[in-house]
């Protein structure tokens, strides 16, 4: 079984468990922190990309602080090879595949167990601030999705979970008879291929 470290669009536990296309009884997700990286929005899409600080710091007019310069996000454990398999094609050729140490902010929860999602309480308004590096729990090394398309295709701006829950994640997780619903199956279908919906 894999782990893995979500930030964006799969950090909502029914987008993540439509692309893996189960129910997720499976697996354990906690939040989590990736120190030194940024996210930004994908230049006209809902969903983000991270790029380590080092690459996107010129992309600011100044030195960012310890928040700006982490990411945020969900660690999920328990992941099998066919999810893995399914992750990578919905994240298409956007996106490498690499080990990062993330540091986890919380215990361990069964997807199952957790109570019907309020989306407007996916992610807290104003979340606490990230603790000091010695008061972290042990990290942990995990996949994660990082952007490898130019940068230039990325905002300098920084993405929020809260902004897209609020306006965009209704595209991804229904109902069934709205026309962004089928992202997903788009995804899939061009296999891994980023292709503009936009035609």
């Amino acid at each position: 079984m894999a782990s893995a470290f979500f930030y964006g669009t799969l950090m909502h536990p029914e987008i993540l468990k439509r692309v893996i296309g189960n129910d997720g009884s499976q697996l354990q997700m906690c939040p989590a922190l990736l120190p030194d990286y940024t996210r930004h929005q994908v230049k006209n899409e809902d969903y983000p990309g991270i790029l380590p600080y080092s690459q996107s710091r010129a992309m600011f007019d100044r030195d960012l602080n310890s928040e700006e310069k982490s990411v945020r996000g969900t660690l999920v454990t328990g992941l099998s090879d066919a999810d893995v398999r399914l992750l990578d094609i919905f994240e298409g050729d956007q996106y490498t595949r690499e080990l990062v140490s993330v540091y986890p902010l919380g215990p361990l929860a069964n997807i199952r167990d957790m109570p019907p999602i309020e989306v407007k309480s996916l992610v807290p308004a104003t979340p606490p601030p990230i603790p000091m590096s010695s008061e972290l729990a042990n990290p942990v090394e995990v996949n994660t999705y990082v952007w490898c398309f130019p940068s230039s295709e990325l905002r300098a701006q920084l993405w929020t979970f809260e902004e897209f829950v609020k306006f965009n994640a209704w595209k991804w997780i229904g109902p069934t008879n709205n026309k962004y619903f089928d992202e997903v199956d788009r995804r899939n279908a061009a296999e891994g291929i980023y292709i503009d919906a936009r035609g």
